[in-house]
């Protein structure tokens, strides 16, 4: 056996103890890799149910939105229906109520004015 032969023997083993000492940091990210991987996979499986409730009651809201916006178009159908009858009321009853409130002021005024007179 030569030299040559020597130090290729000692660089193989060298080489086989290199190897052996990283495949020991390998097989642990292997490891981490598979735990990686079933976490993930638990995450899947717990995110589904959820996205599914959240669908439900994201429908659920719209559902009372437009009832919400029904309820609010009617009140403001109500409001403008009230203001024009309010409106309509005052043109109809307001005017002649002046005018007997003005007509019941000159004859008040007449009235003293005539017991004046007569004292």
């Amino acid at each position: 056996m030569t030299g040559g032969d020597v130090a290729g023997l000692i660089a193989a083993g060298v080489f086989l103890l290199l190897t052996a000492l990283l495949a020991v940091p390998l097989i642990k990210l292997g490891g981490v890799f598979d735990e990686l991987r079933a976490g993930i996979r638990e995450s899947v499986d717990a995110i589904t149910p959820t996205l599914a409730e959240t669908q439900v009651t994201v429908l659920e809201a719209n559902k009372q939105l437009a009832k919400i916006d029904t309820i609010t178009t009617d009140v403001a159908d109500t409001t403008t229906n009230v203001s024009s009858l309010v409106s309509l009321t005052a043109a109809t009853v307001g005017g002649p109520l002046i005018k007997i409130a003005g007509f019941s002021a000159a004859a008040r005024a007449a009235f003293r004015s005539l017991r004046g007179v007569r004292k």
